[in-house]
């Protein structure tokens, strides 16, 4: 089986944490069956040609994996043409990792050249592939970037007279939000590895310790379990509760009577897990224990309503139903989830989308309480013909006191 990224005997051998995680990459009939489906979807818009230029769309149909996105300082593109393999255009610094991916076809300039970073070998693309005429597809909408300077991108636009821009956002996205049985194993796996982690809480969190040193322990207690990366990372911890969930660790002592919440981003092979998980130091509050307690039948009633057929706003209206008027103000309670933290689509009133078989989701409840305290409970899921399977190890029915 050929897969992307590395040489196949590198790819087969398995993981030095364990034999039972799932290779790594894709077998290139996975790209060539994202190719046709986006080609399929171009036809019937009637678009000649799609420019993607962001990490997780390039990698997306390419298998092209590498932490030098982290630079701004040169752009990358890919383009769909309406029939063949795309086309990447890139700089000269990734060329041996692109050869190594099923593309073909890679031209390359000496980059950071700003006067012309790639922006001629674009024109000359695009253009021959439209026949300087036609509908090229950029991604214009909600959570989308254009990832290269405008001033670029206005060169560009200038460069392709006649050819017309049309926004390509939910049609790539269409193709991203369904997951394949090999996506859904790695999501998966980051799950579970996630899940371990946070069932070491114990022996992990204590009163007395700073909260910079809970997230470092449960850091190296992901990446020891098997993930590659733990790049998201967020919390809180306060008396009876806390309120924030996307502040920095500070060097705060946790102590008794705190609520302790970490929300997870870890990954393996460039998928996320997203959940989190609460924990009491010493016996929880009655108000505490009211809102975890809300929040897990809120969820039981998220994934009762994550069906095949049922939209996101249908899910939301389930959670807050439970949930009533003490819903925190956070515009969702849920998101996609997959190559990135969050993904299309929302479990949001503004969002009618309808769940499918092979959508990884979360479901996200979230309460306030107190004197400006709040809660949040995470579960990662994929939807299913009849219940969704749970991806993360369920969290506890009761609030888990760390002894």
């Amino acid at each position: 089986m050929e897969l992307e990224g590395r040489a196949p005997q590198e790819a087969d051998a398995p993981d030095t944490l364990g034999a039972c995680a799932p290779a790594r990459g894709f077998a290139v009939s996975e790209f060539q069956a994202r190719l046709r489906a986006a080609q399929r979807l171009m036809a019937d818009a009637g678009i000649d040609a799609l420019l993607l230029t962001t990490e997780p769309d390039v990698r997306y149909f390419s298998g092209f994996q590498t932490l030098f996105w982290q630079s701004p300082t040169r752009p990358w593109f890919l383009i769909i043409p309406a029939s063949g393999k795309p086309i990447a255009i890139i700089p000269e610094i990734g060329l041996v990792l692109m050869q190594s991916t099923w593309i073909e076809d890679i031209r390359t300039w000496a980059a950071p050249k700003p006067k012309d970073d790639g922006i001629s070998l674009l024109i000359e693309a695009l253009g021959a592939l439209a026949s300087g005429h036609g509908r090229l597809g950029i991604m214009k909408g909600h959570e989308s970037q254009l990832r290269m300077p405008l001033g670029d991108y206005e060169r560009l636009i200038a460069g392709l007279s006649g050819i017309t821009v049309v926004d390509a956002t939910g049609l790539v996205q269409s193709l991203r939000m369904v997951k394949s049985a090999s996506e859904i194993e790695k999501i998966a796996h980051i799950c579970e590895i996630a899940s371990t982690s946070f069932a070491q809480a114990q022996s992990l969190f204590c009163a007395g310790q700073p909260l910079i040193e809970v997230f470092r322990k449960f850091r190296i207690a992901c990446l020891t379990a098997g993930a590659d990366d733990v790049p998201y990372l967020v919390g809180g911890a306060g008396q009876g509760g806390y309120r924030d969930v996307i502040s920095p660790p500070s060097t705060r002592a946790l102590k008794q009577g705190d609520i302790l919440m970490l929300d997870t981003g870890a990954v393996f092979d460039g998928y996320f897990c997203d959940f989190d998980r609460n924990f009491a130091l010493g016996p929880a509050s009655d108000a505490a224990r009211r809102t975890y307690d809300t929040l897990y039948r809120a969820t039981d009633a998220g994934l009762s309503a994550a069906r095949p057929g049922a939209t996101c706003r249908e899910v939301l209206g389930a959670m807050n139903a439970v949930i009533g008027g003490s819903g925190s103000d956070v515009g969702r309670m849920g998101h996609g989830l997959g190559m990135q933290l969050t993904e299309q689509p929302s479990m949001a009133a503004f969002d009618d989308t309808v769940l499918t078989e092979g959508m990884v989701v979360t479901l996200e409840p979230s309460m306030s309480f107190g004197d400006g305290q709040m809660m949040v409970h995470e579960e990662n899921l994929v939807i299913q013909n009849g219940p969704p399977r749970l991806l993360s190890d369920r969290a506890s029915s009761q609030i888990e006191v760390l002894q």
